[in-house]
């Protein structure tokens, strides 16, 4: 390793106030020592207490893993020439919210993300203070699907707290790891920085009284799923799932996970997504690409309500795709299955 590397790396994280990366905001001080696979630099920060400070320290040593040596061993040092004296444990605020809902799937590619997306907004129309947290580390897909993919998190004060604001869109407060990291890199990190970092979106940001919390969680079990387990008092949990045999396993396996004695959150629904595709040309047609019914049989075999049934329909892609959820569309016969979720939920 050397110098250089180290710096090519860091221009991959930005601080999310200002959109600049950590090299163009003159972070980065020069002190940079290396010694075999041990590297270590100091990061500048001149806000004490600063909310992004653990994110970006976790960012950091993620790029140096990614983008230099995946064996390295990183330590960063702080710096804050304001602070006079030692910072103060800074006291976390509780999560405000009425309902705080997990959105999961069992394997990727079935729409999550797409339901989660959807049902806030969903929600937000009917009336509800809605916030969605995208805590899908490796693939953070909420920026794109509310169009906010530029947008940048700032700091606001709150009762003596420097906390992070959520982006505001379509009447959903939003925060996503995206937000902390280029977007055109993978993210590479190891589980605890994955889970402190979903930690801290939690509770150090500035989220105010909710209706409704939803976690866009990533597919799987992982050690993020226990995190938040053990960070929150989940009401419960809803599994996404398409009709199709090898997704089903998935989703029987995340609903089991919820159950399990050590996690015990109530599984609050199941979504069938994509169960069938009805051509514009023939709307009294239905073709079960998938197979048929798959989420509603696994849904009486639990003993777990079915939220709704979701037809694979190209309006509901494209509108992820732009930026524009399909539930923002009143009237729409897409926006109906979400606005029928919403309700049963």
């Amino acid at each position: 390793m050397y110098p250089q590397q180290i710096i090519d790396a860091l221009r991959h994280v930005r601080y999310p106030g200002t959109g600049l990366d950590l090299i163009e905001s003159g972070m980065l001080e020069d002190d940079i020592r290396i010694q075999g696979l041990e590297v270590s630099f100091s990061l500048i920060f001149h806000k004490a207490n600063d909310p992004f400070q653990k994110s970006l320290l976790k960012a950091a040593e993620g790029a140096i893993h990614t983008y230099v040596d995946a064996n390295a061993a990183v330590h960063i040092r702080v710096k804050n020439p304001a602070a006079t004296r030692p910072q103060e444990e800074v006291v976390r605020p509780a999560l405000r919210a009425q309902h705080i809902i997990a959105i999961h799937s069992g394997k990727g590619g079935v729409g999550k993300s797409t339901v989660a997306a959807n049902l806030a907004v969903a929600l937000a129309a009917q009336g509800h203070s809605v916030g969605l947290l995208d805590a899908d580390i490796h693939g953070p897909s909420q920026p794109k699907m509310f169009h906010t993919e530029d947008c940048r998190p700032v700091s606001v004060e709150e009762d003596g707290r420097t906390l992070i604001e959520p982006i505001e869109q379509y009447g959903v407060k939003m925060l996503s790891i995206g937000f902390f990291v280029d977007p055109e890199s993978a993210i590479v990190w190891r589980g605890g920085m994955a889970s402190n970092a979903i930690k801290q979106l939690i509770q150090d940001a500035a989220w105010g009284d909710l209706d409704y919390f939803l976690i866009d969680l990533p597919p799987g079990t992982s050690d993020i799923h226990l995190t938040l387990v053990q960070t929150l008092q989940l009401t419960g949990a809803i599994v996404v799932t398409t009709p199709q045999p090898i997704a089903l396993a998935d989703a029987r396996k995340g609903v089991d996970m919820f159950r399990n004695d050590k996690v015990r959150v109530p599984v609050l629904g199941l979504i069938e997504n994509m169960a069938w595709f009805t051509p514009t040309e023939l709307p009294e047609n239905k073709y079960y690409i998938f197979g048929r019914d798959g989420g509603k049989q696994l849904a009486e075999e639990l003993k777990v309500p079915l939220l709704g049934q979701i037809p694979l329909v190209q309006s509901i892609r494209e509108g992820g795709d732009e930026g524009l959820p399909i539930a923002l569309q009143k009237g729409h016969p897409a926006a109906h299955y979400f606005d029928e979720i919403a309700r049963n939920l």
